[in-house]
């Protein structure tokens, strides 16, 4: 089948297939009870070293050093001081990895290889681990490890100590994709008791593999319309509109599929469960919440939405620590996560502006606007609105380069975001005068 052969061709599905029967071995050799926590700790990171050598080739040291050297510095430094240095670190390295990627496109003009894209992948991923680590060991909510490599104890004691942190920044089933596992849910799980609760439900892995079937074949579909009709390059006038709203479908229909993946492998080896859950903490979040996504009428929900357990991630990260300009603030840094190619920088900024624009003119229609066939109406135009305003979107994030950027800003689709900044400024103005 066309859609079968298309989507495990692509080089992490192809991964992320391979590491299931691993996670259905670690998941029943837990239920079993065959296993100590501290061999179900290493066979995580085991198969996590395994995985990366395998997907990345000699690439894999861009992961391994700085997942050594953040367990360094969690270990050696006082709770108030870990998260500052291991943040800085970890995102200079992640930036001069991605430096090399520019080089390599926009000056050498050669094709990255597909085994450093996957590596500047799990390193993005990588950032967000090490971070929430830093973030709880900072704000109390994770002990850190009792005298650090500072005191007296013997290597393998220090090792023992460390061996939870390095499990967790590279266990497999979330090396290449995957929600955002704090290390609290992360600890829990792997020292938890199967036989109080369900690691995962077949019925619940063959319902996400369906959803993945459904959305290949959509994808295959949407891929012979957009291949059968005109380019961004070739599109005139108001075909431009549909050319681009198709294409990002296309990208959300690959997003989605592999979003449902990546959740299966984790569910698979039992980490998808509430068995992880604290008091007061969310339960397990999918990054792909898709039917909340294309029926949204709000930029600010398909934000909130989109990619779940890294919107969270970087609201905690960098929006409640902000005092000025948060939300621009952590679009901006979501930028500079993602590598700060231009199209990126133009795409996430602009999406900043959006939800700004999108909280007012809300706030402002909710005001004015009772009955309910206008209510309808206005939903219905809305809706549409923040579709092709996300499709401008992605299609900048995902097109990066500056001629295709240009393209795209020359095209009609820019009239949809100018909409929503003309009416930023008009209720911003109108604001001030109330006040």
């Amino acid at each position: 089948m066309e859609w079968l052969r298309l989507f495990f061709l692509h080089p992490v599905s192809f991964y992320q297939g391979a590491a299931f029967p691993f996670a259905f071995l670690f998941n029943y050799l837990c239920i079993m009870d065959s296993f100590s926590t501290r061999a179900r700790y290493l066979f995580l990171l085991a198969g996590g070293g395994a995985l990366a050598v395998a997907a990345m080739g000699p690439y894999a040291v861009l992961i391994f050093t700085p997942a050594v050297c953040a367990v360094a510095l969690l270990c050696s430094l006082a709770p108030q001081q870990v998260h500052r240095w291991t943040f800085c670190f970890q995102m200079s390295w992640q930036t001069l990895c991605h430096l090399g990627l520019h080089y390599t496109e926009y000056y050498l003009h050669e094709p990255p290889s597909v085994r450093f894209c996957i590596t500047l992948s799990s390193l993005m991923l990588l950032t967000q681990r090490v971070t929430s680590l830093s973030l709880d060991i900072c704000e109390g909510k994770v002990e850190a490890a009792s005298g650090g490599i500072r005191s007296r104890s013997s290597l393998s004691e220090h090792v023992c100590k460390a061996l939870p942190y390095f499990s967790y920044l590279l266990f497999f089933p979330a090396l290449l994709g995957g929600s955002l596992c704090s290390f609290q849910r992360f600890q829990a799980c792997v020292q938890g008791s199967s036989a109080l609760y369900p690691r995962h439900s077949f019925w619940a892995l063959s319902w996400r593999g369906l959803q993945i079937l459904g959305l290949e074949c959509i994808n295959v579909a949407v891929s012979r319309m957009v291949d059968a009709g005109a380019g961004l390059t070739d599109c005139q006038q108001f075909e431009c509109i549909y050319v681009v709203w198709t294409t990002a479908g296309l990208f959300k229909l690959t997003y989605y599929s592999h979003w449902i993946l990546d959740d299966s492998l984790l569910h698979a080896a039992g980490f998808g469960s509430e068995l992880g859950q604290s008091p007061g903490e969310e339960g397990y979040v999918p990054d792909a919440d898709i039917w909340t996504l294309e029926r949204t009428h709000r930029i600010s929900v398909f934000a909130r939405k989109w990619n779940q357990s890294t919107a969270r991630w970087l609201r905690r990260l960098v929006f409640q620590h902000s005092r000025a300009w948060p939300l621009l603030q952590t679009f901006a840094f979501s930028a500079w996560w993602h590598g700060l190619h231009p199209g990126q920088v133009f795409g996430f900024l602009c999406w900043a502006v959006m939800v700004e624009a999108d909280y007012l003119i809300h706030s402002f229609a909710n005001e004015f606007i009772r009955s309910w066939p206008m209510r309808l109406f206005y939903r219905t135009l809305t809706w549409a609105h923040t579709q092709l305003i996300i499709a401008y979107i992605m299609l900048a994030v995902e097109v990066r380069s500056l001629s295709s950027l240009w393209l795209l800003c020359n095209s009609y689709n820019s009239v949809f975001p100018m909409v929503y900044c003309i009416l930023l400024l008009l209720l911003v103005k109108r604001k001030h005068k109330c006040k």
